[in-house]
């Protein structure tokens, strides 16, 4: 992968505000020719560092949704194998790695808290996993 310049960072940082922006419009907002957009993004996704598109809802759009947060604190080093494991968890949105007192935070999304429970406990006995600490989120104050 070659290192992306400040043309670069300013198309995914447009996308990151509007995924669906043509071309067009991004090649306007950077004062480039459009073919100059059109190369860079298929560039970076040919490189691997745009992997898709997305549409971002409110919360409120999903008012049955349970959303958490599982901070995961894991036994050696098996962090590697955990992670692949939890890959695997559809309950699991995101997996992030973090410094401190936890080593992975993964992002939860269910539509019951049956379901929530259940995942919590296939989690829970993931080999690796030392010990989890989980919080569901209320409310969401910035986007």
């Amino acid at each position: 992968m070659r290192n992306m310049d400040d043309v670069d960072r300013e198309i995914i940082a447009l996308l990151r505000a509007d995924a669906r922006m043509p071309v067009a419009a991004l090649a306007v907002r950077l004062r480039v020719a459009r073919g100059t957009v059109q190369n860079r993004l298929r560039r970076l996704e040919e490189e691997g560092v745009i992997v898709g598109y997305t549409v971002r809802l409110r919360p409120e759009s999903e008012p049955h949704r349970i959303r958490a947060w599982m901070s995961i604190a894991v036994q050696g080093n098996a962090a590697p194998d955990v992670i692949r494991a939890l890959r695997g968890e559809p309950l699991v949105g995101a997996l992030h790695s973090t410094n401190g007192r936890w080593d992975i935070v993964a992002e939860l999304h269910a539509q019951s808290l049956e379901e929530f429970d259940l995942a919590l406990t296939r989690i829970r006995l993931t080999p690796g996993i030392a010990r989890t600490e989980t919080s569901i989120l209320l409310s969401t104050y910035k986007l």
